[in-house]
């Protein structure tokens, strides 16, 4: 074990992941997740945080890298881990023929040193569908019980992909970590501790929503449609107080610092270029906006 490593629950250098030789899923992925933090994993679609999340879990072999998880590695204390860890699948297809309670025992029964199923089901609300079918559940229902199964473990780590909104990682930490993937962004800027934004099988950006709201360069968004509106966005990037700007459709998306700057010069601009304004409004910067910025596309677009 890496002394070195002691406060680090998952550390990863390098880490490469080829498919058929050829399709690039990860390249050269360095991630750092600290003990007992709730660490989110944002990207969009084919960004390869699944193919990251499989192999923190030692679900799929990395074809190159370094992949430590609490100071050991799957090679050598696979059995280990596995007892460590506990994960909820984005799709967990669980017996519909058994019970909440039957799910639970049964997931136990493959831990040495388990939770008791019904101290579980209580912190995830399900005492009262104990002995309920699982194929009776609502949606709701099934993700908690999908989570439950992790919790079961008592892991030191708990993984949890794409869980549904609404479902609190924060209280389910029991003093562990837990690494979350989630396309619900105002979820994981209120829910994680840190986040890293992986695209194209590298990361582009980590740390707290504070801190990556901050790098963004301004802490509220203007957004505003007007007529004339061919003008290319970067053509309002010299108003006072604006910091960035990017175009959605007939929208204009400006970052700025200084709001009682910006607005009064941007309404003079439009009235200058005979354009009307059509609508305006402003808020403050989102985790959302960080994404949009890094990547040129909303996480849930796809």
């Amino acid at each position: 074990m890496n002394a070195e490593n002691v406060k680090l629950a998952i550390r990863c250098h390098n880490l490469r992941k080829t498919y058929d030789g050829k399709v690039e899923a990860l390249r050269g992925l360095d991630l750092e997740i600290r003990v007992g933090e709730c660490f989110g994993l944002l990207g969009p679609n084919g960004a390869g945080k699944t193919t990251t999340i499989e192999i923190l879990e030692g679900l799929l072999p990395p074809t190159s890298g370094e992949v430590e998880v609490l100071g050991r590695t799957w090679g050598a204390h696979s059995r280990e881990l596995r007892e460590m860890l506990g994960i909820s699948l984005q799709e967990t297809r669980l017996n519909e023929k058994l019970t909440v309670r039957e799910t639970l025992e049964l997931f136990a029964s493959f831990y040495r040193r388990p939770r008791p199923p019904l101290q579980v089901m209580e912190e995830m609300e399900l005492n009262e569908k104990c002995n309920a079918w699982v194929g009776k559940l609502s949606g709701g229902q099934k993700q908690r019980l999908a989570v439950a199964t992790g919790l079961v473990a008592d892991p030191q780590i708990l993984f949890l992909d794409e869980p549904t909104t609404g479902l609190d990682p924060q209280s389910q930490r029991r003093g562990g970590t837990v690494l979350l993937t989630t396309h619900y962004m105002d979820e994981a800027e209120r829910l994680c501790d840190r986040i890293a934004i992986i695209d194209h099988g590298v990361m582009i950006a980590s740390g707290t929503p504070a801190e990556l709201i901050e790098r963004l360069g301004g802490h509220r968004m203007v957004e505003f449609t007007a007529t004339g509106g061919d003008l290319p966005a970067d053509s309002w990037s010299s108003l006072p107080g604006v910091e960035a700007v990017h175009q959605e459709n007939s929208t204009v998306v400006l970052s700025v610092r200084r709001l009682h700057e910006t607005v009064p010069a941007l309404l003079a601009a439009l009235e200058s270029r005979g354009s009307d304004l059509l609508h305006l409004t402003t808020r403050d910067a989102s985790l959302e906006d960080v994404f949009v910025h890094l990547t040129g596309r909303h996480l849930r677009e796809d």
